[in-house]
């Protein structure tokens, strides 16, 4: 990523602010940057450039040094939208998206969270705490809401803000020696594989917010993980199985009464991949990446649990992205991207791409009941990754308003959240 210094940092830091706010940014080289300082309460982002490569901007959203974004399928956005829940080492913050005033809410260590999307509420545990909390937004009171099982943790909310869902170990899970000479991507499939290996006896629990009643929904001996309330029906779970990928059945629906419980993607050849599962706005339909075979072609899925349709987008090896998110009508989704050393092993792949679907037209004269629809994914660059360490992953959503694409980067040096506009930048900043 190219960029060319505007003016002075003494001068950029005092005149930096964004389309958001509706001024004109000052484009920055990466070279000559100083790292931003923390500086909570501010109102304005550090940094805003036009890349060079593709012509949209980047701004950075967040002040402090160490400050990231929640898991891709995670939501992050409360309040209906207004705020944008991240975390700065283990601590909780929170971003106005219409004001950009940062503060911390929760400090840290905080391990695992569940953010409301309409209450302005963030449920939270901590390391070695039973505890389930709820911070509130509007004012930072934390009040316990129940005890939980020993080595419980929570990741999601249901629609209608009455229950949350989490995992538990019944024992503590088994340490492994890894051999120190295996490179780090082998001392990661080695843990694993152990970890399936061992039949750790799980529970896939939800606890109403009301009454402080735990209830077991699944007990397993598979590795759950993953675990995400439908954005749109409050009984109805996703999970995965996890692991190796081609070595587990991943993806999985279930009630939260323990019924239904399915398997939405079934392997059919030797090798077959289909993993980082997240539900679309719509509440019924789950997406996927899925891989036939691993590695080698490419694809975006679908399932809608409603009426089993599926659809798959085809895509090049270099457009593919370690993580992808839709936009709220699905008429665009966004990827992270990835380097050389991820699974695609692109040679040009380090973008946050913006992705068109569109579908193949089906074929005359045949009866397409219960099969797959096909198409692609047209891909355009959004903002150059070509500095940002893939050790961190970007983990990209949709703003609420499907105007940027949301993701942390080290194209700066410390890791912040950025933000990047879906549409191109009108004209370039002066000074260019």
């Amino acid at each position: 990523m190219q960029y060319r210094l505007a003016c002075s940092l003494q001068v950029a830091l005092l005149c930096l602010v964004s389309a958001m706010v509706g001024l004109t940014p000052v484009a920055l080289s990466a070279q000559a940057v100083t790292t931003p300082t923390t500086h909570v309460g501010n109102t304005v982002p550090r940094v805003s450039w036009i890349d060079e490569d593709t012509g949209h901007r980047v701004i950075q959203l967040t002040p402090e040094k160490d400050s990231r974004g929640l898991y891709f399928n995670e939501n992050a956005f409360t309040d209906g939208g207004k705020m944008m829940v991240y975390f700065v080492g283990q601590s909780v913050y929170v971003l106005n998206l219409e004001s950009h005033r940062a503060r911390p809410l929760v400090p840290g260590p905080v391990d695992s969270l569940a953010v409301a999307r309409k209450t302005p509420v963030v449920y939270f545990m901590r390391p070695r705490d039973t505890g389930l909390y709820v911070a509130k937004v509007d004012n930072g009171q934390i009040v316990k809401v129940a005890d939980l099982p020993p080595r419980a943790t929570i990741s999601t909310l249901n629609a209608d803000e009455t229950l949350v869902a989490g995992t538990y170990t019944e024992i503590d899970v088994p340490q492994h020696p890894v051999d120190p000479n295996l490179k780090a991507s082998s001392v990661r499939a080695t843990q694993m594989d152990a970890r399936l290996a061992d039949h750790v006896p799980m529970v896939l629990f939800t606890v109403n917010l009301k009454t402080a009643e735990v209830k077991t929904v699944l007990h397993s001996t598979d590795w759950l993980n993953h675990v995400q309330f439908s954005p749109k029906d409050p009984t109805l779970l996703m999970y995965c199985h996890e692991g190796l990928w081609w070595k587990v059945d991943r993806i999985w629906t279930i009630r939260t009464d323990g019924t239904q419980n399915q398997l939405i993607h079934a392997r059919t050849v030797d090798n077959e991949v289909a993993g980082h599962e997240f539900w679309d706005a719509d509440g019924v339909t789950i997406w996927y990446d899925l891989q036939i075979p691993h590695g080698a072609n490419f694809y975006v899925a679908s399932y809608n649990t409603t009426t089993r349709e599926r659809r798959w987008y085809h895509m090049d090896r270099d457009a593919w992205s370690i993580h992808y998110n839709s936009a709220a009508d699905d008429s665009i989704f966004c990827g992270d991207g990835g380097d050389r050393t991820q699974v695609a092993k692109s040679k040009n792949g380090q973008w946050i791409e913006l992705f068109t679907p569109s579908l193949d037209p089906p074929p005359t004269g045949v009866d397409q009941t219960g099969m797959v629809e096909t198409g692609a994914f047209q891909a355009e660059h959004l903002a150059n990754m070509a500095k940002h360490n893939y050790k961190i992953e970007p983990n990209v959503r949709f703003s609420p308003d499907n105007k940027l694409v949301i993701f942390t980067s080290t194209v700066l040096g410390d890791t912040y959240v950025f933000a990047v506009e879906v549409a191109k930048a009108s004209k370039q900043p002066s000074g260019q």
